[in-house]
C-alpha cells in the first residue's frame, strides 16, 4: 500500500510538471506561430471555420497541427506499450530531440512556420501517452477541457456522496481526484503564463527551458508510469503477502 501511494505521488508530481511544460509550449506556439500545438479542439474549430469560408490557406497551419498531434499520439502510444525497459525515457528523449531541433531552427534564423508547427505538435502528441493515469485517475496533460469536466464531475459526485470507482485505498476520494485534476489544470495555466513572460523578455531562448527539462527526463528520469503488468504483479505480491 505504501509503495502504491508513493507511486501515485510521483505520478501526480510528474503529471503536473508535464502539464506545465505542455502549457508553456502551447503558449509558445500561439505567441510565435499563431497556432496551438497542443489545444486540438481550437485547431479543429479553426480548420472547420476557415474551410467553410473557402480560406484553405488560413486553415492549413491548424490542419498540420492536428495531423502531427495525432501522429505523435500514435508514436507515443507505441513507445509506451513497448515491452523494453525504460520505454518512457525514450519518449522524453524523442520529445527533447524535437524541441532541440525547433530551437536550433529558430536560433539560426532557419525557422519555418509549418515545419515548427509540425515538430512541436508531434512532440505534444507524444506527451499524453507517456503518462495517462495518476493512480486510477485518467489524466490529460496537453489539453484541459476534459480535465475541467472531470473536476466538475468529481465535485458533484463528492457532494452526492457517490462511491469512488476502482478506489485505491481509504485516501482515494472524489475530492482527492478533483485535486489531482485541478493541479494539472493549474500547471497548464502556469506554463502558459511562463511562456508569455519568456516570449516577452527573451524570445530567442524561449524554448531552452523545456529542452533542458525533456533532456533531463530522457536521461535521468525514473519510469514513473508503471505498466499495467507491473501494477498487477505488485498487487498480486501484496495479496500473497497479506495471505
Amino acid at each position: 500500500m505504501k509503495l502504491a501511494l508513493y507511486e501515485t505521488r510521483v505520478e501526480w508530481g510528474l503529471a503536473a510538471f508535464l502539464a506545465l511544460m505542455a502549457g508553456y509550449l502551447d503558449g509558445h506556439g500561439l505567441l510565435v506561430l499563431g497556432t496551438y500545438v497542443s489545444f486540438m479542439s481550437g485547431n479543429t474549430t479553426t480548420v472547420g471555420l476557415r474551410s467553410g469560408q473557402d480560406n484553405f490557406y488560413a486553415a492549413l497551419p491548424s490542419a498540420i497541427a492536428v495531423l502531427f498531434f495525432v501522429t505523435g499520439s500514435f508514436l507515443g502510444t507505441l513507445f509506451s506499450q513497448a515491452r523494453f525497459r525504460h520505454s518512457h525515457r525514450l519518449i522524453f528523449g524523442a520529445i527533447a530531440g524535437l524541441l532541440v531541433t525547433v530551437a536550433g531552427l529558430e536560433r539560426h534564423g532557419l525557422s519555418n512556420g509549418a515545419s515548427e508547427i509540425a515538430l512541436l505538435s508531434l512532440a505534444m502528441g507524444m506527451i499524453n501517452p507517456a503518462l495517462s493515469k495518476v493512480g486510477a485517475e485518467s489524466v490529460s496533460l496537453t489539453f484541459v477541457t476534459g480535465t475541467l469536466s472531470r473536476i466538475g464531475g468529481h465535485l458533484a459526485a463528492a457532494a452526492g456522496r457517490k462511491p469512488v470507482p476502482d478506489a485505491q485505498g481509504p485516501r482515494d476520494s472524489h475530492l482527492a481526484r478533483a485535486r489531482i485534476d485541478a493541479s494539472i489544470w493549474l500547471g497548464f495555466l502556469a506554463g502558459a503564463g511562463l511562456s508569455g513572460m519568456a516570449g516577452s523578455h527573451f524570445r530567442t531562448w524561449a524554448l531552452l527551458p523545456p529542452c533542458i527539462v525533456m533532456i533531463a527526463l530522457g536521461l535521468f528520469g525514473e519510469d514513473a508510469t508503471p505498466s499495467s503488468e507491473k501494477r498487477m504483479t505488485s498487487s498480486v505480491s501484496g495479496m500473497h503477502g497479506a495471505a
